[in-house]
C-alpha cells in the first residue's frame, strides 16, 4: 500500500449548523464558502429546515445522540483546521456540541450565535440561550453576533458606533474570546464591523451595496469564510478581512435562481482592496 503521507492533503474546516432547503444559508452557504476559499468541508447537521429566501416554513431538529455521533465520526478521522457553529436550535443540541468541542482545545472555533432568521423566524429556542452562554460561548475563539444578537446577549440597545465598540469589549469580557460585532443591520454608506481581540479594537468597513439582489445567508457566509481562512493558518485580522471580502463580492455578484428565488453568487475573486481596516 502507498503510505498516506505520500498523498496530497487538503485543509479541513467543519461546520456545525442547520440545512437550508433553498441552498442559500446554513450548511449550504458554509460549504460554498469553504469551496471558494480552498478547504474541504465537513458537516454536522443540527436541523433540517423547509425554507426559501422569503421564510422558514418548518424545522426538523436532529436527535441529540445522532448529533454527537456525527461529531465523533468527524473528529476520529479528520484533522479539522478550524470549525464554526451556526443554527443550533435547542438546549440539548448545544449541550452535545459543547461537550464534544470541550475536548478539541487546539481547533479555532468561530461561534455564530444564530437566533433569528432574516425573515424573522426564530432559530434558537428561548430556553437554549442560557445554555449557549454558559456552555458554548466560553469555548469560542471568535464570537460573531450581528447587532440584534449582540443586543439579545447583552440585554440592551446598541444604537451608535460607540455602543457597538462597547458591546464588542463587553462580550469579550463575558466570554473570554475575540468578538466581531457585525454592523450589516446598521445604516450608512459603509457596512462596518467591530473586532475586539482582547487587546485592541479594529474597524472593518466595506461599501454598502444599494438594493442588493439578496442578503440571505450573509451571516453564515461570513463566519464560514473566516473559519476557512483560520483553517489555512491565517491570523484573525487577516481572516476577518477575507471573510468581509468574500461576503461583499458574493452580494455584488448575486444572481437570480429559478423564477423568483435569489441567492448569493459565488465570487471569482476576493476584492481585498474594498475592505478598509482601521486599528482604533
Amino acid at each position: 500500500m502507498t503510505p498516506l503521507d505520500t498523498f496530497n492533503r487538503q485543509t479541513v474546516a467543519l461546520t456545525i449548523a442547520g440545512s437550508d432547503s433553498g441552498g442559500n444559508a446554513g450548511i449550504q452557504a458554509d460549504l460554498r464558502a469553504f469551496r471558494t476559499l480552498g478547504v474541504h468541508g465537513c458537516t454536522a447537521i443540527t436541523a433540517l429546515t423547509a425554507q426559501n429566501p422569503f421564510g422558514v416554513r418548518s424545522v426538523l431538529i436532529a436527535d441529540p445522540t445522532f448529533m454527537g455521533e456525527q461529531l465523533d465520526a468527524i473528529f476520529e478521522v479528520y484533522g479539522v483546521g478550524a470549525l464554526k457553529t451556526g443554527m443550533l436550535a435547542t438546549a440539548e443540541i448545544i449541550e452535545v456540541v459543547a461537550n464534544r468541542l470541550l475536548l478539541q482545545n487546539r481547533i479555532p472555533k468561530v461561534i455564530d450565535p444564530v437566533m433569528i432568521a432574516t425573515s424573522g423566524a426564530p432559530l434558537l429556542a428561548d430556553d437554549a440561550i442560557d445554555v449557549l452562554c454558559q456552555k458554548l460561548l466560553p469555548l469560542a475563539t471568535l464570537l460573531t453576533p450581528n447587532l440584534p444578537e449582540a443586543e439579545r446577549l447583552l440585554g440592551k440597545s446598541i444604537a451608535t458606533p460607540e455602543a457597538q465598540r462597547d458591546a464588542a469589549r463587553e462580550l469579550a469580557g463575558l466570554f473570554s474570546c475575540a468578538v466581531l460585532v457585525k454592523g450589516g443591520h446598521g445604516t450608512g454608506m459603509c457596512a462596518e464591523d467591530i473586532l475586539f481581540d482582547g487587546e485592541r479594537l479594529a474597524l472593518f468597513s466595506s461599501p454598502r451595496l444599494e438594493q442588493p439582489l439578496s442578503t440571505h445567508g450573509t451571516g453564515c457566509s461570513l463566519s464560514a469564510a473566516i473559519t476557512a481562512s483560520l483553517a489555512c493558518g491565517n491570523e484573525l485580522l487577516q481572516a476577518v478581512v477575507e471573510g468581509k471580502a468574500y461576503v461583499y463580492e458574493s452580494i455584488r455578484t448575486g444572481v437570480f435562481v429559478g423564477e423568483v428565488a435569489t441567492v448569493l453568487g459565488t465570487p471569482q475573486r476576493l476584492p481585498m482592496e474594498e475592505i478598509r481596516v482601521q486599528i482604533l
